[in-house]
């Protein structure tokens, strides 16, 4: 199964021009509409893959209503995916 995940994962990156390396799970409103994918490797050593799209559909009505969104256009998390958005992350 991970095998056939790397595959799949690989073949989105492949498509899509934009990656992004980061120690933090991030949402920017620049990012919207890019189908980026987000590796983030978090300081514990945890590693997660997503789509900045799929999450950003999931989570823009909570997003949309944080100060911290609005103000700088972005909203991060140095721990974790936040868990409205695990089941979208590898």
């Amino acid at each position: 199964m991970i095998i056939n995940f790397n595959k799949y994962i690989n073949n989105i990156i492949m498509k899509t021009s934009n990656q992004i390396n980061s120690t933090r799970f991030v949402i920017r409103k620049s990012l919207i509409g890019t189908k980026t994918i987000v590796n983030v490797t978090f300081k514990s050593g945890k590693t997660a893959v997503y789509n900045h799209d799929a999450v950003y559909e999931v989570m823009k009505d909570k997003l949309n209503a944080m100060n911290c969104f609005a103000k700088y256009k972005s909203y991060t998390s140095s721990t974790s995916v936040p868990v409205i958005a695990r089941h979208l992350a590898k």
